[in-house]
């Protein structure tokens, strides 16, 4: 999956020894074959400095979605800013939050939102068994009361259109299986309806049709970011580039795995055919992806591993690096190198 190399400075004195070689929490993507057009696109715009349209996109993961505030940390402390963000399943929940309010300020709100969730925050529980609940006639296992009130709390305005940065949220119809996009209307009940795991939670119903969770058709919508636009995408994940499944010991982990690998496989074809003059940047965060969906007690060490991760692709992208690997750094001959950087600055 690891982009051709492109010729790149080595980061900070020259005279320090190169980084070794080894796999990062993430990865900076181009067209294949495309660098160097892509490298005379931000040349050219030098001239205008013109800041490519970004976009951040927040994907799905359940409880793991902690990661993502301290990627979002990472982001708005090198004043790094979005012209649209796109959100799946809890990463609707994360980018509704961050398009409302985003500043250093807005974010640190969110963190403390997450650092206080419990299990039942989310997912209420009853005093039903949790195996039976499975095979009782009902539209899901849990209510959606309690995830609509950290929704409610979460965001800070009533409509999507209000929001600072533009929003758009997705899920999945029910009446035909095929995307929707939300990017007007009552708030809550949109990201509420992206968030809307199946059997977990019940289908919500806006304008006469039901919804699921936007993950099971697109957990990680870079297509709807490219297709609005977005020239620069930042893509935080709640899991890792490289997904290998484990093997399963339990029925429901097997269907687990089975979607897991569903999901990421439109990502990873996405990423293979971006089209040339985009750049892609994924901060991931490893983690078991078949863990339990309501677990909190590990958002605190999500929320530092997700910065530290961010922080590690973001010195590995501004360093002019490629791929998804830290490679020895060879020496080039770029003269025009003081203008690239500075051009790269200026984007950001």
């Amino acid at each position: 999956m690891a982009a051709p190399e492109k010729p790149s400075s080595p980061p900070g004195d020259p005279g320090q020894p190169a980084p070794e070689e080894g796999r990062l929490p993430g990865g900076v993507f181009v067209a294949p074959g495309a660098p160097r057009r892509w490298l005379a696109r931000q040349l050219r715009g030098i001239g205008t400095r013109r800041r490519p349209r970004t976009a951040f996109v927040f994907a799905g993961g359940s409880s793991r979605g902690a990661a993502q505030i301290g990627m979002a940390q990472a982001l708005v402390a090198r004043g790094i800013t979005a012209d649209a963000v796109y959100g799946a399943s809890v990463g609707a929940i994360n980018a509704a939050g961050y398009a409302g309010d985003p500043t250093e300020e807005g974010v640190e709100r969110l963190a403390a939102i997450w650092r206080r969730l419990t299990r039942d925050d989310i997912f209420p529980q009853s005093r039903v068994p949790t195996a039976l609940r499975y095979f009782q006639q009902r539209e899901s296992v849990h209510p959606n009361t309690a995830l609509r009130k950290v929704i409610e709390e979460g965001i800070t305005f009533e409509q999507m259109e209000q929001a600072v940065v533009h929003l758009e949220v997705v899920a999945t119809s029910l009446h035909d299986g095929h995307t929707r996009w939300f990017a007007s209307g009552p708030a809550p009940d949109r990201i509420l309806a992206s968030a809307a795991l199946p059997a977990l939670l019940p289908p919500v119903e806006i304008d006469g049709e039901s919804f699921i969770d936007g993950g099971v058709v697109d957990n990680v919508p870079i297509g709807r970011a490219m297709s609005e636009g977005a020239e620069r995408i930042f893509v935080l994940l709640c899991g890792p580039l490289h997904y290998t499944p484990n093997r399963y010991r339990r029925p429901v982990e097997a269907v687990l795995t089975a979607f897991f690998i569903a999901v990421h496989t439109r990502f990873v074809r996405e990423l293979a055919r971006l089209p040339e003059g985009v750049e892609v940047v994924v901060f991931t965060v490893d983690s078991e992806p078949v863990s339990r969906y309501d677990d909190f007690s590990g958002t605190e060490a999500l929320i530092d591993a997700g910065r530290a991760n961010a922080e590690a692709v973001l010195d590995f992208w501004q360093a002019g690096g490629l791929g998804d690997r830290l490679r020895p750094v060879r020496t080039v001959r770029a003269p025009r190198r003081s203008a690239l950087v500075s051009a790269r600055d200026e984007a950001v």
